[in-house]
């Protein structure tokens, strides 16, 4: 059946008068009353009597606008499902990330995306950079986030360098320089990240480059780690900006360290599989954030 005609019915049901069911809908009365003669047409049997002047459903009429009426909820469901998913407002979203981004990075990003978007559900898979990058089968995430180098063969790739800080504890002495060297470090307890990230091994060669000896008293795996660690007061770490930034309310203190130092992380998607409006919705807040942190 012609949806229209359906939407024809149900409105003069609802009016009971085929004028006013031709302003609501925006049509001319003669188009209405054409399409209700060519519904009852199809279906057989009449819909609507005269009774003083006004327009009476039959019998088997009312029978059938319930019915009519739980067909056209469908459709109208149906509807606002098709807007839902044309405005990215309504779908799933898988992101994988490495564990600083999953921790510093995404929580408030999620958080913002599913607050303007009700109908949106986002799983977050937490792997290595290494993992998501080689070992992760695409088609399983929509949206993935690494620190590079990763192997950039068949991905879309965006880049995002961010500048690394110094992290102090609370009152630190060093708190006083606007900004920190391995001169001014010196000695002090020192909080590393694994020197298999190329963030930590860029600090020692800056150390090493001014013939500063350096004294490790941790490491870790994780800048959100090596921040807390900071903040009970283990030492002095560099860190990338997004982590100083996100443990700032332990009370950490960040100043910029030079010779400068950037942390590097890529955004990317298989490119032989088409990104959906929410990834790509998702993408540009994503985006937007990482290019704020980046100078």
């Amino acid at each position: 059946m012609d949806v229209r005609l359906l939407e024809a019915f149900r409105t003069v049901v609802d009016l009971r008068s085929v004028t006013g069911a031709a302003a609501a809908m925006g049509l001319t009365q003669p188009a209405v009353s054409a399409q209700i003669a060519r519904l009852e047409d199809e279906i057989g049997f009449p819909l609507f009597e005269r009774a003083g002047g006004r327009l009476k459903p039959t019998a088997e009429a009312l029978l059938f606008y319930a019915e009519v009426s739980k067909a056209l909820s469908g459709f109208d469901r149906l509807a606002q499902a098709v807007e839902q998913i044309r405005t990215a407002q309504s779908g799933r979203l898988v992101v994988a990330s490495h564990p600083s981004a999953a921790i510093s990075l995404l929580p408030a990003i999620v958080a913002a995306f599913v607050r303007e978007r009700p109908g949106v559900a986002v799983r977050l898979v937490t792997r290595s950079s290494d993992v998501i990058s080689k070992l992760l089968p695409s088609e399983s995430f929509d949206l993935a986030i690494a620190e590079l180098p990763i192997d950039e063969a068949g991905v879309d790739l965006a880049r995002f360098r961010m500048r690394c800080v110094a992290i102090l504890p609370p009152g630190h002495a060093l708190a006083r320089h606007a900004v920190l060297t391995p001169a001014l470090i010196g000695d002090a307890p020192l909080v590393m990240t694994s020197q298999a990230r190329q963030t930590a091994l860029r600090v020692l060669e800056a150390f090493a480059a001014a013939r500063v000896s350096w004294n490790t008293v941790a490491e870790t795996e994780f800048f959100a780690t090596a921040c807390g660690l900071v903040a009970a007061g283990a030492g002095i770490s560099i860190v990338d900006r997004l982590s100083a930034e996100s443990f700032a309310h332990l009370g950490i203190v960040a100043r910029p360290f030079e010779p400068v130092i950037h942390y590097e992380i890529g955004v990317f998607r298989a490119r032989d599989r088409e990104a959906s409006v929410l990834a790509d919705a998702f993408r540009a807040l994503l985006a937007e954030r990482l290019a704020a942190l980046c100078d």
